[in-house]
């Protein structure tokens, strides 16, 4: 059997990336996870603790809890991980993971999440919305040009890359002039219920930052007076909620209980965003629940317009207030929404991941 090592990004946060982490895992239980820091105060997955790994980063002063402060040693903390004793190593990216560097004979397979935000399709975003001084705004487009280069040129070192949707085989082709192969990420299906308790509110949520877009949600939700309930936490809550009314609830973090009860109550699920995948809207899905979705991105390989959930096409208010209007939630059947949300489930992407890794090494180990 090869042996395989695991490469993530950071563990400092609960998301669709360290839920893929958690599969994998899962999959390759004896593989350790080589990653830049890890605090385990914030992260709520199932791994084992033991065979985490991590860079030198995590012996900073402030290195975990400030860890964005080092972004310009990030490169070389990640080339510094030892893998020479590996076979193959899988890397879960979102921006340094697929940068490691490995012996000739070492396979390495990348599952991209999406290249790099920050420096390709949010750049210009990311640093107007910054909240520092006008010495590192105007400081950091430099720095980022640098890691530009550097992303570019570490995404050749990757022998496949792994897409999560047809959105990122995109983005994989046009910044790293890659093809990849889709496999779409975990979500844990089994988990909900179709419920015959359907309450008057609308549900929202995830990592409350700023191209998720909850601002529109909120703008239309306001000007239309339905009750929005949304979960999470991030950086913008404090202006989410200066600018929500009456109708807008904040849920905070809470539970995979209370999760998965929100999501099995609500009359729809809101998704205002282009996601990479959007696993949340599946997650909805899975509930039996239909998705109220802006039409790009990931919805457009996990939402089946008019059937599992309805697409607006403009990411304006008035255009996803004119969808909510002519939104009928009792004209879906969350038997065929959840059905088809099951497509989806954990088990099937790791199916789909060792089939992979597995052909994939037998025909690396021939060229060899």
């Amino acid at each position: 059997m090869p042996k395989i090592a695991l490469v993530h990004d950071h563990l400092n946060q609960n998301g669709g990336a360290e839920k893929v982490l958690e599969a994998l895992h899962e999959l390759f239980s004896d593989s350790p996870t080589y990653t830049l820091v890890y605090d385990r105060k914030k992260i709520n997955i199932n791994i084992n603790h033991e065979k985490i790994r991590t860079s030198f980063i995590q012996k900073f002063p402030f290195g975990v809890k400030k860890f964005e402060w080092f972004l310009i040693f990030m490169p070389a903390a990640t080339e510094n991980y030892d893998l020479s004793e590996f076979d193959i190593v899988i890397s879960s990216a979102s921006a340094f993971s697929k940068g490691i560097i490995t012996k000739p004979e070492t396979l390495h397979i990348c599952y991209c999440h999406t290249p790099t935000r920050y420096l390709w399709t949010d750049s210009i975003n990311y640093v107007k919305e910054l909240r520092h001084g006008p010495i590192i705004k105007r400081t950091l487009p430099l720095v980022l040009t640098k890691l530009r280069q550097w992303d570019r040129l570490a995404a050749e070192r990757v022998n496949l890359f792994i897409a999560n949707s047809n959105e990122v085989k995109k983005r994989i082709k046009k910044y790293y002039r890659h093809d990849s192969i889709i496999i779409f990420p975990p979500v844990d299906t089994y988990k909900y219920q179709i419920s015959t308790n359907l309450e008057d509110y609308y549900l929202a949520g995830g990592r409350l930052v700023p191209y998720k877009r909850f601002d529109l949600a909120i703008h239309t939700f306001n000007r239309l007076g339905f009750k929005l309930k949304i979960f999470g936490d991030g950086p913008m809550l404090k202006d989410l909620k200066k600018m929500a009314g009456p109708t807008i609830e904040f849920l905070g973090t809470i539970s995979d209980f209370e999760k998965i009860k929100l999501y099995e109550n609500c009359r729809a699920f809101i998704h205002p965003q282009v996601e990479d995948f959007g696993i949340t809207a599946v997650e909805a899905m899975a509930a039996g629940r239909p998705v109220v979705a802006y039409g790009k991105g990931g919805s457009l390989d996990t939402i089946i317009d008019g059937q599992t959930g309805v697409l607006f096409h403009e990411q304006n208010w008035e255009t996803m207030a004119d969808t909510l209007l002519r939104f009928d939630h009792t004209k879906f059947n969350p038997e065929f929404i959840k059905n088809h949300a099951e497509q989806f489930d954990k088990s099937v992407f790791q199916a789909n991941m060792e089939h992979l890794v597995n052909k994939t090494w037998a025909k690396f180990q021939s060229s060899l």
